[in-house]
């Protein structure tokens, strides 16, 4: 037997095991399963769905998230009901696995318009080949954050949320960076986490891959000049920590990632980060914050990014799951997740300063900021060629060489979009069809 027919089979009745131990539902309602992550705002979620949907019984199940895990599930007939998409690479697969079910028409007859109705990113972790197969769940398009006590005891003006380049801002980066006597840095300008690199290509006009698909070109010298600039934060202008000072400097505790620690505590000036961060940040006793649109490189344009859910077509209770799409775009789901600031909710008609704003916290006064920059908001680039998860894995690796100043950008940038091509190659070489499509357009057809 082939080794993926023993591992399916083994996953298999692993799942049927797991199914089989859950606790059923003794209420009478119809009960219907999540895979989401373990968020403790997904509680919130489904308080409020179960509250409005009295017949039905929606619970989490945090523990099955992996993409092979709800395909085999599902396949096997033991799937959840319900499961969320983290990638436009993700929703790919669900589709050709046959496990997804295609909402256009369900979601058309209650009137809702995904092109017209939701973000532009999140478009891609909906749509497949022009069909609807999940709904956006979140969207987040990154600002910059500040913290006002840094600014106040320099007795330095708060930034203006507007349209202002990294040119523009290094000045004050620099103002904000503090060292001691010996040079040691004591506070930083400004910092941001690793994995956000693809804030900035979109600034510098680049692409992960060519508009087709076919390649990946972040050889190119506007991939090149967004991955230097990141660079030079560090080594050049010295107003963002190396990642050893990042590492020295976190051990010192707090919550979040390290960037959000260093902000909180006030080791940082300025970051940037999604408005979902104050499901973090909120919980740092009289810190004041403020955010404003962050600075842009040659090109006005910021990455957009969250994720969606989607149905189980195997699902007895799909009909049933339909209503958790259908609750997604109402005003009481899209009202939680803005009050949350889980990023914003998928709905942009419920995106209002009155849904914003949060009573809890009277002193948050930049929540519009998030909303008015995401028309700015690129979608995430993806290629239908290489498993996205792969190709990510091989970039971040020379990435952090970067970061560490190991490598050189341009360098770097070679290896990874040769390492992503070669990988692009060995996922056609397994797979005849997907060539025949890849070459009709690499010849032009």
């Amino acid at each position: 037997m082939k080794p993926f027919a023993v591992i399916f089979l083994f996953l298999l009745a692993a799942s049927g095991v797991a199914w089989r131990l859950q606790p059923a539902s003794h209420s009478g309602k119809t009960p219907l399963v999540w895979v989401s992550d373990d968020n403790p705002a997904r509680r919130d979620h489904i308080a409020l769905f179960n509250k409005l949907h009295p017949d039905l019984e929606l619970r989490l199940d945090p523990d099955n998230g992996g993409m092979e895990k709800v395909i085999v599930q599902s396949l096997g007939g033991v799937g959840p009901d319900i499961f969320d998409c983290y990638g436009p690479q993700q929703l790919a697969a669900y589709v050709k696995a046959d496990i997804a079910w295609d909402v256009t028409d369900e979601l058309k007859k209650a009137g809702v318009d995904v092109r017209r109705d939701t973000w532009a990113p999140t478009l891609p972790l909906a749509l497949y080949k022009g069909r609807v197969y999940g709904f956006p769940a979140n969207v987040a398009c990154d600002a910059l954050w500040f913290n006002k006590d840094v600014f106040d005891a320099e007795h330095i003006a708060y930034p203006k949320s507007r349209s202002w380049t990294w040119q523009e801002f290094l000045p004050l980066a620099e103002r904000l960076t503090v060292r001691d006597k010996s040079g040691r840095v004591k506070r930083f300008g400004f910092s941001f986490d690793s994995w956000m690199w693809k804030f900035f290509l979109y600034e510098w006009g680049a692409r992960i891959y060519s508009a087709d698909g076919t390649r990946c070109t972040l050889d190119a010298p506007q991939a090149i000049a967004a991955v230097q600039f990141q660079h030079d934060l560090i080594y050049k202008y010295k107003v963002m920590p190396s990642p050893a000072e990042e590492e020295a400097m976190a051990q010192e505790g707090g919550w979040g990632s390290t960037t959000m620690k260093l902000i909180g505590s006030g080791r940082l000036a300025m970051a940037v980060g999604g408005r979902w961060w104050l499901c973090t940040l909120r919980r740092y006793e009289k810190l004041r914050l403020g955010a404003v649109e962050a600075p842009h490189g040659p090109l006005r344009r910021f990455w957009g990014y969250g994720k969606s859910t989607m149905i189980n077509k195997n699902s007895p209770h799909r009909d049933e799951a339909l209503k958790f799409l259908l609750y997604m775009t109402g005003p009481q789901y899209n009202r939680l997740v803005n009050q949350q600031a889980d990023g914003l909710g998928p709905m942009k008609k419920y995106c209002t300063p009155q849904n914003l704003f949060n009573a809890q916290f009277p002193q948050e006064d930049y929540h519009m900021v998030f909303r008015d920059v995401m028309p700015l908001g690129e979608a995430e680039q993806i290629s239908p060629f290489v498993n996205a998860a792969a190709a990510e894995r091989l970039i971040t690796k020379q990435l952090d060489l970067v970061r560490r100043d190991a490598k050189t950008p341009t360098d770097a940038m070679r290896t990874a979009a040769a390492q992503v091509n070669e990988e692009m190659q060995r996922t056609l070489r397994r797979d005849p069809e997907l060539k025949k499509q890849y070459e009709a357009l690499a010849k032009g057809e």
